[in-house]
């Protein structure tokens, strides 16, 4: 994470002090380098430069109307899942038609907002999707531009929450059912066919199912080929993983290469879907000591963030790195840092060596992908601020919840209930 350095003993977010942007704006709070931003997207467009590519950002991963706007600003397109996120996407600049609608729910309103809207392509997701969305299509007068998304049946090899690519997951067309689907798209009407589409999973710290993966989509592609379905475009998903700890994520040079060996000579464009690589090391969460309690055999570092800032730690278990805004010379102590809300699994961070007082400062580190996204107001918590910085800049680009906003969609209707 180079845009967070520490300088003499205090940790900076590019030419900021942490502890400066806490005393302005408060915590809990995410906190975001711009430059982070722009050097893990300048990764995969150099990477896949000289082949006909568009890197469509997930937005799943944060969907922060300004972090949007920064990838658009680099060419960038959109991976979607739901009506709202394509709405953010345009309501933050970006173009209709670099963006890809996925997930195994689409509602009928949602694609006939979509068909309106104009994207790129829709992935779909069942035989059932496909008849609605003809349906949908043919009442509005429209064609939809269709990707299958096919379950190759691949182990990411990955947690299970977050592996997608099985045939046991709720995701994608099964590998053995798509030469059938795919016909049966054909047919339709009100279908226009233009790709095939995969996802298997996230944080992969090895490219070779994701390889393995594109293989058995390149077969199909060959099957279809030879039914005189002609395909433009492969969608081979995201899933590069980050380094949290002392994880060893593939190098996106090395995976683009293997991309476009495969793909040469096939005049086919390619579509990826980058989240966690683009946002994950861009992030931390700042938050404030306050209280370190000692329990029975055990110190706890109590903390104003909790589970509904950053779910991840108690939902998959997942690690963060925890540093100390200010480094101090005091006596470490072994700590489980936690929040405040009222669940024995609302921590951060178990076992951490920290040398620190009450009232300190902390950052968890990797927290710019799927941390503001997965928040929630859990015990009538507002969600924190979250924060852009760019050299010695710092925007307010989501300003912190109040207690009056989160009571606005109750407080009229309490007359009515009486």
């Amino acid at each position: 994470m180079q845009a967070f350095q520490y300088q003499d003993r205090e940790l900076f977010v590019e030419d900021v002090p942490l502890a400066q942007i806490a005393d302005t704006f408060g915590t809990p709070c995410y906190v975001y380098a711009e430059s982070a931003l722009t050097q893990a997207y300048s990764a995969y467009s150099n990477a896949f430069a000289g082949i006909d590519h568009l890197v469509c950002y997930a937005l799943k991963a944060n969907s922060n109307l300004a972090v949007i706007r920064h990838f658009a600003s680099l060419g960038s397109g959109f991976d979607t899942v739901s009506i709202g996120e394509i709405r953010r996407v345009l309501a933050a600049g970006g173009e209709a038609g670099k963006i890809v609608f996925s997930g195994v729910g689409k509602s009928a309103d949602e694609m006939r907002q979509a068909l309106e809207i104009g994207i790129h392509c829709f992935n779909v997701e069942s035989v059932n999707e496909l008849e609605r969305l003809n349906r949908v299509a043919g009442e509005a007068g429209k064609r939809a531009p269709i990707s299958l998304r096919v379950n190759p049946n691949v182990d990411a090899r990955t947690h299970p929450y977050i592996s997608t690519g099985l045939k046991n997951n709720k995701f994608g067309i099964a590998y053995e059912q798509a030469l059938d689907t795919y016909r049966r798209a054909a047919a339709l009407p009100n279908l226009n066919v233009i790709g095939i589409d995969c996802h298997i999973g996230s944080q992969l710290t090895d490219a070779t199912p994701l390889i393995d993966a594109l293989d058995r989509l390149l077969v199909l592609v060959d099957q279809l080929g030879e039914a005189g379905i002609r395909l433009k475009h492969v969608d081979i998903g995201g899933g590069l993983g980050i380094r949290y700890d002392h994880e060893t994520p593939p190098d996106v040079a090395a995976y683009a290469a293997a991309i476009k060996q495969r793909l040469a000579g096939r005049g086919l464009s390619l579509l990826l879907e980058p989240g966690r690589s683009l946002v994950g090391n861009a992030g931390v969460l700042l938050t404030r000591i306050e209280y370190l309690k000692q329990g029975d055999g055990k110190h706890f570092a109590i903390v104003d963030a909790a589970m509904n800032d950053l779910m991840r730690p108690s939902y998959y278990q997942a690690y963060h790195q925890i540093r100390p805004v200010t480094r101090r010379d005091d006596a470490v102590a072994t700590y489980d840092v936690v929040g405040p809300v009222c669940e024995s699994s609302d921590f951060l961070g178990k076992d951490r060596e920290l040398a620190v007082q009450e009232g300190d400062l902390l950052a968890v580190m990797s927290a710019g992908a799927y941390g503001a996204t997965m928040s929630s107001n859990y015990n009538t918590r507002p969600r924190g601020a979250e924060l852009l910085v760019s050299g010695d800049s710092v925007r307010l680009v989501r300003a912190r919840e109040t207690f009056e906003q989160l009571i606005a969609n109750e407080i009229g209707l309490l007359d009515g209930n009486d």
